[in-house]
């Protein structure tokens, strides 16, 4: 349920709120684009916030973040590519770099050298933290005039995406019979996607500069939406927990 939210749910949500907004090519390109990536690991944080499943999470992400590898390729050929230029093949070798380096590196790193790897451990937080504000920023500061010239429809329909994204899981999940934290999981899963990794892909392999602006505003939104979402089923002890 959880892959077919974040592969199929999302991405046709993204092209429907595009069409409702009457968006010009690119950004319509650029929201299917983040329908169309992996879940963002700070989800994570906002189902233990929530009451969710933080196991089913963490294995919620790691299969959409490996899924990413041939369904964002896939989705945007077939969808985008007589919209905007799409170079498939550099999205994939892209994905490559971003999703499987990094574990790659770190399941290394671990087996070599396991010690350093305890020492540094404490402090990666405040990485992550810092690199996502950064990334976050700079994304932004990029696109500030093209943000600025698409106006409040673009921030509704980024707002939309992630909130009826999620409630969309939440009842999907609902309807499959599955628990309250089991649901709550999937939904913050599906709103909260791996934007800045959009803003990426917009960046490198579209020909159009502004597919790469829906991604700015999404990174933005996203963390609102998932924040909200968690803070209020937070209030609201799940009865299965």
């Amino acid at each position: 349920i959880n892959f077919i939210s974040c592969y199929g749910i999302m991405p046709c949500l993204a092209f429907i709120l595009a069409k409702l907004i009457g968006a010009e090519g690119a950004i319509l390109a650029g929201l299917v684009l983040v329908g169309s990536i992996n879940g963002g690991q700070a989800s994570n944080l906002c189902t233990l916030i929530a009451g969710g499943d933080v196991a089913l999470s963490v294995l919620m992400t790691t299969s959409t973040t490996l899924g990413c590898i041939f369904m964002t390729p896939l989705i945007c050929k077939l969808v985008l590519g007589a919209v905007v230029p799409v170079d498939a093949g550099g999205i994939v070798v892209s994905t490559f770099q971003v999703v499987l380096a990094p574990i790659f590196l770190g399941v290394g790193f671990n087996t070599l050298a396991p010690g350093f790897c305890k020492a540094v451990t404490p402090f990666t937080p405040v990485v992550g933290v810092v690199s996502t504000v950064l990334l976050v920023g700079a994304s932004v500061a990029k696109c500030a005039a093209p943000i600025k010239g698409a106006g409040i429809p673009l921030q509704l329909a980024c707002c939309a995406l992630h909130l009826f994204g999620g409630l969309l899981g939440f009842f999907a999940t609902k309807a499959a019979g599955f628990n309250e934290r089991t649901c709550r999981t999937v939904a913050i899963e599906t709103a909260m996607k791996s934007s800045a990794f959009g803003f990426l892909l917009a960046s490198l392999h579209f020909g159009a500069f502004n597919v790469r602006v829906p991604s700015a505003v999404s990174v933005v939104w996203m963390a609102i939406v998932g924040s909200v979402l968690a803070v209020y089923w937070k209030s609201k002890p799940a009865a299965d927990a």
